[in-house]
Parts: C-alpha cells; structure tokens; sequence
C-alpha cells in the first residue's frame, strides 16, 4: 500500500469526505472533482474510471429505471392520494405515522434492495409530512434507517448479506432460522428510539382531519396499466435472476422505464423530454464518481490493507475477533461503500481462517461448495451485520441514504452530512451494540 498512488488515493478520498462533512461544496461536486484528481493524478486512466462506473452497471440502471417510473407517473397524483390516505389511517398522529413508515417499508426491504424501496417510498414522504404540518428530512431519513436495517432480514434483503451468504455456502432457509432474528431485532431497535430521535413528530396531532386537501387521481386508465408495469416490475424482481434465462435487476427496471415512457407519451400525461429532464442525474454521477473513489481504494490496495490489518489484530480468539469485526466493520461501513469493502474482505477473511489453522486451504477456492467449520461462522455473521448496520451511521454510508437526499433535493431541501449524523451515530451506534449481544448469546455462548 505504501506507493505514492495508494498515498494519493486515500488523501483524495478523505478530503472527499470532509468535503461532504463541512458541506463547502455540494456532495455531487466534490465526489466529481476527487474522480478526475484520481484521473489527472495517473492514479487510474479515464478507461479503469470507466472500468469501474461499468462494474456498477446494475446499480446505476436500476437507479435509473425506478427514477424514470416514478417521474412517470407522477402526473396521475397517485403519490399525493396515497399520502393523504396514509395521514387518515394514521388519523393525524405523528406516532402511529412513524410506526406506519417502519411497517411499510420493513416488508418491502425484505425481498427488494433498499435503495430501489426508498426510491419507490420516498415520493410519498414530502406530501404526508406536508398535510400533517411536520419537517419531511426526518421521515426520509426513518425510512433510510429502516430500509437499511431490514435488509437483514433475509439473504436476498441486501447485497451484502447475498455476497457474504454465498461465500459461506448459506441457503436462503438456513439465513432465516439463524440470523433473520438478528434483522427483526435491528428494526426493534429502531421502533424503541422513534419517541425519543423523533420527539417532535412523534407528539404531533392533526386535531382537524377535514382540513386535510384530498387530490383526485387524474388519469385513471394511464394509472391502472401503469399499476400492471409495476407489478410487473416487482415481480421480476425477485424471480428475474432465477429464471431459465436469467433477468438482472437493473434490466427489469430499465424495461418498466421504458414502458412507463411510452404509456405516459402516447396518453398524452407527459413528455418523454419532461420526465429525463426531471430525472435525479445529481444523485446517479454522484454515484458514478464515488465508484471511482472506492475503484482508487481497491486498485493501489488500500482495502486489502485494512482488511488484512484487521486479520493481524484478530488472533486466534474467535469471540474477541467476532466483537471487533462487527464494530470495526460498522465504522468503516459508515464513510465506505458497505459492497466493495465485503468484496474485498470475504477473501482475505478466508485467509485468515486458514492460516490460524481453523479451516483447511479448501474453503479459499472459488469453487468450495462445502461447509465452514461452526466456529469461525460468527466472523462472517458479524461482518454482514456490521457491514448493513454501519450505513446507518452517516449519508454516505448506504446508497440508500443517498437516494433519499436526492428526492429531498427534488423538493427543495437538503439532507446535510450533520442532520444525518445526529440522527445517525446513535441509531448505528445502538444497533451495533445490540448485533454483538445478539450474536454472542446466539452463536459464541449458547
């Protein structure tokens, strides 16, 4: 790592981060000027640049497609009329919307990834904090912790979980007897600081409900077949990849976008040029460009480094190395990209296991179908959870958060790097917390 390249990376991705911290500049400029330092510095060519904004293609079609969707559709008020119904259920009180937003979103989170929830949510959120009378960055960001947290819920819920699971040889079954509790225990987590990190919503009643506006859905033959684009969109979701012919997500997503296009053009609600020109391109180069960040890490080995740091300090105790993987995953999490700081640490986690002699050489094949021995598991039950849990610590931490930033952007306000973090640092501090109680009495006492 000690290269003059490495150097550079680093300072380059700190400053980055400061940038973001202090808010001098706005976060898609400062991720776009620390790309091309990496690029004018020779530390990557603009091809290895590109190299890795195309290694994330999935990610940025998916954003893509459900941004152009849900700009799509906009015009039949649907978000609107859900919003006000959603206020009624909840009859005006700011405690039972909190707790509608985590019973809303915790299922979704589940099955799809926690970004492409958000982006789906999100919408919502502006107008129902807009009928009720109470601040919308709040809610976002409840939405942001818990779309994070339930992805732990199963195996498929966040990448993270799929990556470290498939590394480990874990069926989907296995992942919900053994660790689906620790997922329903980190949104519990969550449902307990609602009075406390959202006091002011939390009290908040709407004595008068009449007074709420009540949108009509305009459009409504445009709207029913939009209903069956989505569904279909949902539904390939989840069984595209596992199809004869398999089916990526992001394909799924680009295909509705298309449709939604061509539904919203021929009925005449919209214009092609109107829903790209209100497309959130601020959010997708911000993504592109912090790509290129993390593609600066990986190449001059600054990952691997602190991946094989961690190997050093862990020894050969098990349960100390448990308790330290969960927190030191956590807090490099929240300013890391949670994907490729566990692509990079699943290898030389492996490694490890080898070389303090508790695997045999076996399990570092790519093609090792077999079973880790039970003692070293919580290792990589504790980087998931820490790898998940930690991208509720800042705005950086999940692509989740970001995401919610740019719809607050797209109604006039900003989610600073401060207010996440006062929201942030206790719920990721707590869920960590608790994630180590939990897998310790789980799996390294009982």
């Amino acid at each position: 790592m000690a290269t003059w390249q490495a150097i550079v990376s680093l300072i380059t991705f700190i400053s980055v981060i400061f940038l973001l911290i202090t808010e001098w500049l706005h976060f898609t400029i400062a991720a776009f000027l620390g790309a091309l330092i990496l690029i004018v510095a020779n530390v990557m060519t603009m091809p290895e640049a590109l190299g890795y904004i195309g290694k994330s293609h999935g990610t940025l079609g998916l954003f893509f497609g459900v941004m152009v969707m849900v700009r799509a559709f906009e015009p039949t008020k649907v978000f609107e009329y859900l919003a006000t119904k959603m206020v009624i259920w909840a009859k005006g009180r700011g405690d039972r919307l909190l707790l509608g937003i985590v019973a809303l979103t915790t299922p979704i989170c589940a099955i799809l990834p926690n970004a492409t929830t958000v982006m789906l949510l999100a919408p919502l959120i502006p107008p129902i904090a807009q009928e009720i009378g109470v601040d919308f960055v709040p809610l976002l960001i409840l939405m942001v912790f818990v779309a994070n947290s339930a992805g732990l819920l199963t195996i498929v819920g966040d990448p993270v979980t799929y990556i470290v699971g498939d590394a480990i040889n874990m069926s989907f079954v296995d992942y919900l007897l053994q660790l689906s509790l620790g997922g329903v225990i980190a949104v519990g987590v969550i449902v307990a600081t609602l009075p406390f990190l959202f006091r002011k919503i939390w009290h908040k009643k709407l004595e008068n409900l009449e007074s709420l506006p009540h949108p009509r859905i305009n459009h409504h033959r445009t709207l029913f077949i939009g209903a069956i684009i989505t569904t279909f969109v949902l539904i390939f979701f989840v069984i595209g990849e596992s199809l004869p012919i398999p089916v990526s997500p992001a394909t799924v997503a680009l295909l509705g976008a298309a449709l939604a296009m061509m539904l919203s053009h021929h009925s005449k609600i919209d214009s092609v040029q109107n829903i790209l020109r209100d497309v959130d391109w601020s959010t997708l180069i911000f993504f592109m460009c912090f790509f290129v960040l993390i593609g600066g890490l990986e190449k001059t080995g600054v990952i691997s480094s602190m991946s094989g740091f961690l190997g050093v300090l862990l020894g050969k105790n098990i349960a100390l190395g448990t308790i330290i993987l969960i927190f030191f995953v956590g807090l490099i999490s929240s300013v890391v990209p949670n994907i490729p700081l566990v692509v990079a640490m699943v290898p030389l986690l492996k490694q490890y296991v080898v070389n303090v002699g508790l695997a045999g050489s076996e399990i570092i094949s790519p093609d090792f179908a077999g079973q880790l021995p039970a003692i070293v598991l919580p290792l990589f039950y504790a980087m998931m959870y820490g790898a998940t849990l930690g991208g509720n610590g800042t705005l950086v931490g999940a692509s989740a958060n970001i995401v919610a930033a740019g719809v607050a952007e797209q109604h006039g306000r900003r989610i600073s790097f401060k207010t996440f973090l006062r929201y942030g640092i206790p719920v990721m501090i707590l869920q960590l917390v608790v994630a180590a109680i939990y897998i310790t009495l789980r799996f390294l006492i009982f």
